[in-house]
């Protein structure tokens, strides 16, 4: 049995790929073994992939049709035999004792999971140089390097969300059946994983040295995708479904469930096309309207400006959505409609006198 299984989900990354593979099969700790789940691609990715396992006898390859990130992960979590279980997205890549480090900590304290912090980047396209930037788990010192028990923790759940800056226990993964959502086309899948991960650990630590590297340049990464609208809704459904199974479960976690949930519907937001906007605002508040009514909401999760925001968004959804553009969230092709829409020019018209004699005054 390995120490480390390391999956390896693969998709049209031909340009990332080798940086990827290589920081992980020159590993200091070499008694790991590499699973590559090539979900469909129809790039050189594959070809990469056959090169490295030609070399390397721990290099183990599926060759699916495309499916799913979902999919294609618990694929890997069910070939895998280590110890422990790591997860590295293609296009990023990870430093040469990450994997060393990280296990000697959890099989030292019977962990069920480590986290580190890590760094996001990119490069600059004029030289090459790479941008980075530091990310801490939690702002808070007194988190780190110590033993939690993440069930009886449901604060943890603040912490930034990632699957892939640590490693899980095998056997924990399994106990509790700690799976992916295998929504087909879907995205940000690793909210589920995160959840259930926090939601039955019983002893976890975070670290606060960086080791994992994030890509943030890729273009065709989810995170950059404009079109895939209701990706995070369908996700958080899957995460209520499993939290709900368990009453004390549910009652223990759910104010921090809403939390994550309006942190990255707001990043939803951000992320797609402006003509989705207004329907996802729409979306948006019915959802936070039942919880408020089901009285899942809870004041003291959020920060003053973020609870604000969400009453606004409950109460008044359209002057949410308004606001939202005028205050140059993201949508300035649609705050160009607006001041192209005939109501608009016509009250410019209407206060055209007034605002000229207040340009004379000042």
């Amino acid at each position: 049995m390995a120490k480390i299984s390391i999956i390896i989900p693969v998709y049209n990354v031909e340009e990332y790929l080798t940086e990827c593979m290589e920081s992980v099969v020159r590993q200091t700790l070499h008694d790991i073994e590499i699973i590559c789940i090539n979900d469909g691609s129809i790039d050189g990715s594959l070809d990469i992939l056959k090169e490295y396992a030609a070399k390397d006898h721990r290099i183990i390859i599926v060759d699916k049709e495309n499916e799913g990130y979902g999919i294609g992960m618990n694929i890997g979590l069910s070939k895998a035999s280590g110890e422990y279980i790591g997860i590295v997205e293609p296009d990023d890549f990870v430093p040469l004792n990450m994997y060393e480090d990280l296990y000697d900590i959890a099989s030292e304290n019977k962990l069920d999971f480590v986290k580190a912090d890590f760094y996001r980047f990119k490069r600059n396209e004029n030289n090459g140089n790479m941008e980075l930037t530091y990310n801490h788990l939690s702002p808070h010192k007194e988190d780190y390097h110590t033993i939690f028990n993440p069930s009886e923790t449901p604060q943890a759940i603040y912490y930034i969300m990632n699957t892939w800056s640590g490693i899980y226990r095998r056997e924990f993964l399994n106990e509790h059946h700690i799976r992916h959502n295998e929504t087909p086309g879907a995205s940000f899948q690793d909210n589920g994983f995160y959840f259930q991960t926090f939601v039955y650990g019983k002893r976890a630590m975070i670290i606060d040295r960086p080791y994992y590297m994030n890509r943030r340049d890729n273009p065709n990464s989810s995170v950059h995708n404009r079109e895939k609208v209701y990706c995070m809704n369908i996700e958080y459904d899957f995460i209520r479904e499993i939290l709900t199974r368990d009453k004390k479960i549910w009652n223990r976690f759910k104010y921090m469930y809403w939390y994550k949930k309006y942190t990255n519907y707001t990043a939803t937001l951000n992320r797609i096309g402006n003509e989705y906007k207004k329907e996802y605002v729409n979306r948006f508040s019915d959802e936070f309207r039942r919880a408020k009514e089901l009285g899942e909401l809870n004041r003291d999760v959020f920060s003053d400006a973020r609870w604000q925001d969400i009453q606004f968004l409950i109460n008044d959804p359209e002057g949410f959505y308004y606001r939202m553009l005028t205050s140059g969230y993201n949508a300035s092709a649609e705050l160009q409609k607006l001041k192209n829409s005939t109501s608009y020019k016509l009250g410019r018209y209407i206060t055209k006198v007034p605002r000229k004699i207040k340009q004379k005054l000042k």
